[in-house]
Parts: C-alpha cells; sequence; structure tokens
C-alpha cells in the first residue's frame, strides 16, 4: 500500500488544528473554573474575568490557519512530490499540536492566577496578568511562525 502525500499533510493540519482546541480547552477551562469562584465572591469581576479567562482561546486559531494554509497552499503541491513529504507536513502539524497545546494550557494557569487575585486587588492586577499571559502566548505565536517556516523551508509552500 502506498502512502498518499495529501493525505499526511491533511492529517498534519487536522492535528495541529486538534492540539489548539484541545490546549485552549485545558486553559480556558481552567481560568474559568478560578472565575468561577471568584464571582461568587465578587460578582461585579466578571468583565475582568471574561477577558483574562478567554486569553487561552487564541490557540485555537493559530491551529486553524495552519490547518488552512495546509488545505489551500500545501496539499496542491505535496499532491506531486512523494510520500516524504507528505510525513514532513505530518511532522511540522505535530509540532505545531504541540506548541499551542502546552501554550494554552500553561497560559490558562497564569490566567487562573490573575483571576484569583482580582477580588483581592479589587481588579488592579488585570493589566499585570495580561501582561504575564502574553508571555506564555508567545510560544504559541512562535508555533505559528516556526510551522509556517517549516513548510516554507520543505518547499511545500
Amino acid at each position: 500500500m502506498i502512502v498518499d502525500p495529501e493525505s499526511l499533510a491533511l492529517l498534519g493540519g487536522a492535528i495541529a488544528l486538534a492540539g489548539g482546541l484541545a490546549g485552549s480547552s485545558i486553559g480556558i477551562a481552567q481560568a474559568a473554573s478560578a472565575g468561577v469562584a471568584i464571582l461568587a465572591d465578587d460578582p461585579k469581576q466578571l468583565r475582568n474575568v471574561i477577558v483574562l479567562a478567554s486569553l487561552p482561546m487564541t490557540q485555537t486559531f493559530y491551529g486553524l490557519i495552519i490547518l488552512i494554509i495546509v488545505l489551500t497552499t500545501v496539499m496542491p503541491k505535496v499532491a506531486d512530490m512523494g510520500a516524504g513529504y507528505g510525513f514532513a507536513v505530518l511532522g511540522c502539524g505535530v509540532i505545531a499540536a504541540l506548541a499551542e497545546a502546552y501554550s494554552a494550557a500553561y497560559q490558562g494557569s497564569v490566567c487562573a492566577s490573575g483571576i484569583s487575585l482580582l477580588s483581592k486587588t479589587k481588579g488592579r492586577i488585570l493589566t499585570n496578568a495580561m501582561m504575564l499571559a502574553v508571555f506564555v502566548e508567545l510560544l504559541g505565536v512562535l508555533g505559528l511562525v516556526f510551522t509556517i517556516m517549516a513548510l516554507s523551508m520543505i518547499g511545500v509552500m
């Protein structure tokens, strides 16, 4: 049985999206759990809780961008290139999935810590918590950028 390079490429793109979805789900759940506890004590913090709890969602969009790139740009080219290129795209998808999943999950932890201090600081921690969460977000952005670079370097973009 011959391995279809288009199928491997599509699998790589799908895995990238799945990593973003899984990590975002974990991160949002962690942050939202902390938010529920804070809102029981201080309902006025709802806006701040929503802002911080939604931050881990962006990694899902990074995974979706990778899938769209694979579907629109990579798959038409990889069809004629051979199975080795399909496996290379699959590898890029796995790397992207790990970057997005870990980034989102740990960003949720940072956001949960910020949320847990909203009542104590009367919301003044929001900006600092967002800045610290952005550091973790950067790794998700780098996962996207490095995946695009890798796809370009192997010649499928």
